[in-house]
């Protein structure tokens, strides 16, 4: 199916940002003239983790963290997975990244890089773990980079693509929940948010670029509410234990529901 295509009635569009927001998850209130969060504090975390993923705004808002020194530690986790050759291509495009090599590269080395040579933040302060190569492995090597470096570690500003950030959070939880101490603060960067402009779908998002094309966009909204329930199904406890239990409300079921259906009865249209 054509996702950018797709002719969704109004109302299924206010179920997929209503959705979307969701799986945002955000710690924070609104964004001050720094692009940073206004109630987001200097010195207020121990550690800055990015997840490594293809949307360069959410680096970005980690490198904007670190340079308005919310943390003295950033930790970059990402490997080889799913989303590094799209991430490769939108560095190669990039006009001022595309300095940096790519090829046969982890995300977390090719982030490292950006992060260095383009946001001046020193190579000291940043850790690396390139052997992840999913979001339970983000977690647990990231856990076992923070051990080994010695790092007295109470609370992290977690950063991921936004629509993984909910399950990015519940990831974490799960994998450190015997850190009783632990806060685990989540910042997606931004929250994704579509509209319709002459019947056809797009983004309604200012000043954010290099974003998903539209058909990875639904795949990910689709794919992530199925993964985060606590059932046999599911990523839960009473599922595959991959994550901590989430709590999915009753209207984010409905918005689903309504969504899921709306882009069924495309599909059999089309």
């Amino acid at each position: 199916m054509d996702q950018n295509a797709v002719r969704l009635t109004p109302q299924s569009v206010a179920a997929l940002n209503e959705v979307a927001a969701f799986l945002a998850l955000d710690d924070f209130g609104p964004k001050g003239s720094d692009g940073l969060p206004e109630n987001m504090a200097p010195g207020s975390v121990d550690c800055v983790i990015l997840a490594g993923n293809c949307v360069l705004e959410t680096a970005e808002g980690a490198f904007r963290a670190m340079k308005g020194g919310v943390s003295p530690k950033l930790l970059i986790t990402g490997g080889i997975g799913h989303a590094t050759e799209v991430l490769r291509r939108k560095v190669a495009r990039h006009p001022a990244y595309r300095a940096v090599v790519t090829e046969a590269r982890t995300e977390a080395h090719i982030l490292a890089d950006i992060a260095e040579r383009f946001w001046s933040i020193d190579r000291s302060s940043i850790l690396i773990e390139p052997d992840s190569t999913n979001s339970g492995e983000n977690a647990r090597l990231s856990l076992k980079v923070l051990e080994n470096a010695g790092l007295p570690v109470r609370t992290i500003l977690l950063i991921q693509d936004p629509t993984m950030q909910r399950r990015a959070d519940a990831t974490f939880r799960h994998v450190w929940s015997n850190r009783a101490d632990l806060t685990v603060l989540n910042w997606p960067t931004f929250t994704p948010r579509v509209r319709l402009a002459k019947e056809e779908l797009q983004f309604d998002l200012n000043g954010i670029a290099g974003l998903w094309s539209m058909d990875r966009f639904l795949a990910l909204v689709m794919g992530e509410i199925p993964r985060l329930r606590d059932a046999p199904h599911g990523y839960g406890p009473k599922g595959k234990g991959f994550i901590a239990h989430v709590d999915i409300p009753e209207p984010i079921e409905a918005a689903y529901a309504q969504l899921e259906n709306s882009l069924a009865s495309h599909s059999v249209r089309h």
